[in-house]
């Protein structure tokens, strides 16, 4: 996955593919006035897309991984905030729990110095549909 496949609101918000980890996309913002939340902070927001982008970049790659190509349409997202993301570069990645043929299940974590040290988490649930 290239930063061209990512959808036009990751590419408004400024995020883009970093690296790819065990065959999944690893995506990045870098710290600006358009993700700023309080002063010096990054805003809640700007974390939840970034990991929403994380997660559906991960399922994209599972489901071209098995030749399954699909329409995705999240559900819901759970976010747990740890803690506030600071003036720095921001990375997040998605993890596929379950793909079935309807539903799939991601979850995604955000950080940026330290990934032992996650700033937030998320649970995604994305219903499957055929690609049209």
């Amino acid at each position: 996955m290239n930063g061209g496949d990512l959808p036009p609101y990751a590419r408004a918000l400024g995020i883009e593919v970093d690296h790819d980890e065990g065959g999944n996309p690893v995506l990045f913002v870098d710290f600006s006035e358009r993700i700023l939340g309080r002063p010096g902070f990054l805003h809640g927001g700007a974390m939840s897309g970034l990991m929403e982008m994380a997660a559906v970049a991960a399922l994209r790659a599972e489901l071209e991984r098995r030749g399954e190509p699909a329409r995705l349409k999240p559900v819901n997202v759970q976010v747990e905030f740890m803690r506030g993301g600071t003036a720095q570069r921001t990375f997040a990645m998605g993890t596929v729990t379950r793909a079935g043929r309807r539903v799939a299940l991601v979850n995604a974590e955000c950080w940026q110095d330290d990934r032992r040290k996650p700033i937030a988490l998320a649970q995604m649930k994305i219903l499957l549909s055929a690609a049209e």
